[in-house]
């Protein structure tokens, strides 16, 4: 039961950018990108990507046999945002994205402990 819910934040946590993949509006709210702007496909097309972790972790949540694979699809996205936000030099803007990734690091990191171990 403790995995499932562990998974389920996971899921949680990347919710909000899977559902710009749906709405892209949401990309206008969340990052304040006009559709007119270039960076608006972009970064439509990270919402799929997000979608695509979202799943992992729905998926992972309910089928045991899938969990490694998402411990590295989720720790791909979250690690490699707070690497690439801190080698940026933590822009503000971002602030928020990068404590909420900080935050679900924990529960991350319970799930690759229960994927991982012997």
């Amino acid at each position: 039961m403790i995995k499932t819910i562990l998974w389920l934040i996971l899921a949680a946590i990347h919710a909000l950018p899977a559902l710009a993949f749906f709405r892209p509006s949401t990309l206008t709210q969340l990052y304040g990108l006009a559709a007119d702007n270039p960076l608006f496909l972009l970064m439509h097309h990270r919402a799929a990507l997000f979608f695509a972790v979202f799943v992992a972790c729905v998926w992972a949540a309910f089928i045991p046999d899938g969990r490694r694979v998402a411990v590295l699809v989720v720790g791909i996205s979250m690690v490699s945002f707070l690497a690439l936000y801190w080698m940026a030099g933590s822009p503000f803007p971002l602030r928020r994205i990068a404590l909420v990734d900080l935050a679900g690091l924990p529960v991350l990191a319970a799930v690759a402990w229960f994927a991982f171990r012997g």
